[in-house]
């Protein structure tokens, strides 16, 4: 081959070489902040002192660095069908991602790049075969903007397994927007379409039909109003602890772990909301997901000072549904849910109306 044609034969191979290169880099990204996250995850389980805790706490891996190397990687390729499933995962990081300003207040880091996103997807790939990684990190995000789509995608997809994942999606979104019975109608009618129509689908190992018979569950059970199952089990001392055992006190309830997002920050706060009301009707209960061992450390050096009960294989937090790590409830002396979310000052506002209202006892 003469060089004038060997120059003419790389010309041509170059650009199937960077399309090929491109999901591979997707890819390898995703494997490196896995394998980042899992090292880190190790380092917390064998702290065994407050100070090594805190620094491992402080050294939590930032995902921005590797949300910014996907996005150069995605970003010019968004009209590519290929980037339905990183772009996916940059979504479900990117959500959690947050930058402070110089006041105090916070923004999305990566506000833009998710909105081009959600552009790229409702401009090119409302029919893509490949959409369904996308509707469920749409529903991960829990952003209301991703519901209009969602809502689209399960009425006018092709697919009919896609639309009921997107259904799915959304009546995961209408969880975060209360419980008015129109959104409660809703959210059962996309539970039903789901289950109908793509109920043997698996999603990252666990089968759609499952997924919505424990949405149906949260609906009969664990949505505000409605009295709280029951939790027994033993806390880190191998003793009996139950829900029940607490009749008559506001509880918040806790289920937690020390390699969730932010786990410093919730256990001072629900140290602080545990000392602000000890003296009162009330208490903290945990369920936590770490090793016994773990879980006896923190309680013995301080750092948590609330009873827990001990869950290190998820068997409590299944009975709860729990599907996002910190998870709070707040119930009244009878076990009746009157909050349920994320940690912080929407629980404490609730527990300290729920204090406010309780009757004092009647001294015989």
């Amino acid at each position: 081959m003469n060089p004038l044609s060997r120059l003419i034969a790389v010309i041509f191979l170059l650009p199937a070489a960077q399309s090929m290169a491109a999901p591979a880099d997707a890819q390898s990204i995703q494997k490196k902040w896995q394998s980042t996250i899992e090292q880190w995850s190790l380092e917390t389980r064998v702290a065994t002192t407050p100070e090594a805790l805190a620094k491992v706490w402080s050294e939590r891996p930032d995902a921005t660095p590797f949300a910014r190397q996907m996005w150069e990687v995605i970003g010019p390729a968004l009209d590519e069908e290929w980037v339905l499933d990183p772009a996916a995962w940059f979504l479900r990081v990117a959500a959690g991602l947050f930058t402070t300003n110089t006041d105090g207040s916070t923004v999305p880091t990566f506000a833009k790049e998710i909105e081009a996103i959600r552009k790229a997807v409702e401009t090119r790939h409302m029919k893509s075969l490949k959409l369904i990684p996308m509707c469920m990190a749409l529903a991960a995000t829990q952003d209301p903007r991703a519901l209009a789509m969602l809502e689209k995608i399960q009425a006018n997809h092709p697919d009919q397994k896609t639309q009921g994942i997107a259904a799915l999606g959304a009546a995961m979104i209408l969880k975060t927007l209360g419980d008015d019975p129109e959104i409660m109608r809703k959210r059962l009618t996309y539970l039903r379409k789901a289950i109908i129509q793509s109920s043997d689908v698996n999603l990252g190992g666990t089968a759609v039909a499952k997924l919505a018979e424990d949405e149906l569950y949260i609906i009969r059970f664990l949505t505000k109003g409605r009295v709280a199952p029951d939790l027994s089990g033993t806390d880190s001392a191998g003793r009996p602890l139950k829900l029940s055992d607490h009749k008559g006190k506001v509880i918040v309830l806790l289920f937690w772990g020390s390699t969730i997002q932010d786990a410093a920050k919730v256990v001072s706060i629900t140290a602080e909301m545990a000392k602000k009301f000890h003296d009162r009707p009330f208490v903290v209960i945990g369920v936590n997901h770490d090793p016994l061992e773990k879980l006896r450390a923190l309680e013995a050096d301080g750092t948590v000072t609330w009873p827990n009960l001990s869950d290190p294989a998820n068997k409590l937090a299944a009975e709860y549904r729990v599907g996002s790590w910190p998870l709070v409830y707040v119930l009244d002396g009878e076990r009746k849910i009157h909050y349920s979310g994320s940690p912080g000052s929407f629980a404490e506002l609730t527990a300290e109306a729920l204090l406010s209202e309780a009757k004092p006892a009647v001294s015989e």
